[in-house]
């Protein structure tokens, strides 16, 4: 009889001890979600850089992503500096994409980096990734975005709602932070000491940032590294979303803070992943066909043909519905 109280009584205490343990991990977890989310936030507060304008003066009125209305962001790689003083850098890759989550898809297109075009803010004629340093040598990063936002928006006469600013010198960190990345190689090639194959490579920080740095071991020249960057920022995405990259939040955090700016604050952020999931399910590449490079007073530029810019600036605008 007493083996049979004695063994009821463990019984009893089994739901107390889960109950327990079960308490334990849901404030652990907590406590876990808690740590994430401020450094989420810090994160964002040292990435958000805004800029002086409120708008496009292309819009009627700004964006609205609770009412889901199509809208661009530029991505600038640049390869200089947030922090180090006079250490502007030019905007080494310009990404424009254009997000419609009616039409449920993004369109993304890659402007080199030598087109020739107007710097809108300088009023003069010349490459077009120079608008990045003559405004950052004026007022700092942000204004070197919003120089490169006005000039972009004047090539191709659609509004730039957004911009986000990549330090590619930093950027390896930021491979790093999440574990390597693993990207799809189509040129062998040398670059900066290293050998890279043809096909699947796991790469960490500095063999990655020497992967999208080449460019004149290529035929397609910019086109070529263009792409490559755009694997490097797969491969971070993709990395960055797995569980195991969870653990090193801190590190994933603390590099993008460091590496990245954006005129984006954490609310809008949130918006546009709660109202634009469907925009993903489909990117197009728009691709520039029918470009040269050409020599004028001994400097070289890439110049777009008036027919073909005419038809990217007809494709983007109808898909931002303007």
């Amino acid at each position: 009889m007493r083996s049979d109280k004695r063994s009821g009584k463990k019984k009893r205490k089994w739901p107390k001890v889960v109950g327990i343990v079960l308490l334990l991990l849901v404030l652990g977890g907590g406590v876990y979600a808690y740590t994430v989310w401020h450094s989420l936030n810090d994160a964002v507060g040292a990435m958000h850089d805004p800029v002086k304008r409120e708008k496009s003066e292309k819009r009627a009125e700004k964006v609205t992503f609770k009412e889901k209305d199509p809208f661009s962001v530029l991505l600038l790689g640049t390869d200089g500096s947030f922090d180090r003083k006079g250490d502007v850098g030019r905007s080494d890759s310009m990404i424009v994409l254009t997000v419609n989550p009616n039409e449920k898809s993004v369109k993304m297109l890659s402007i080199p980096r030598d087109t020739r075009t107007e710097i809108v803010d300088k009023g003069t004629v010349d490459k077009i990734n120079h608008a990045y340093a003559f405004g950052a040598a004026k007022g700092g990063p942000s204004e070197g975005a919003e120089w490169s936002m006005n000039t972009v928006e004047n090539l191709l006469d659609i509004p730039i709602d957004y911009y986000a600013t990549i330090n590619m010198d930093g950027f390896k960190d930021i491979v790093d932070a999440v574990g390597g990345v693993t990207v799809n190689n189509d040129i062998d090639f040398v670059q900066d000491g290293y050998t890279f194959n043809k096909g699947s490579l796991t790469l960490d920080g500095k063999k990655a940032l020497a992967f999208s740095r080449m460019r004149h071991e290529d035929p397609r020249g910019d086109f070529g590294r263009q792409l490559r960057q755009r694997e490097i920022i797969k491969g971070v995405i993709n990395q960055g979303a797995s569980l195991s990259s969870l653990w090193n939040f801190d590190d994933i955090f603390d590099a993008l803070g460091k590496n990245v700016k954006t005129n984006l604050s954490f609310k809008e952020m949130v918006d546009i992943q709660k109202n634009y999931k469907s925009a993903a399910g489909t990117i197009d590449q728009i691709k520039i066909e029918t470009g040269e490079g050409t020599n004028i007073d001994g400097i070289y530029y890439y110049v777009i043909p008036d027919a073909e810019l005419g038809e990217i600036q007809s494709t983007l605008k109808k898909h931002l519905q303007i």
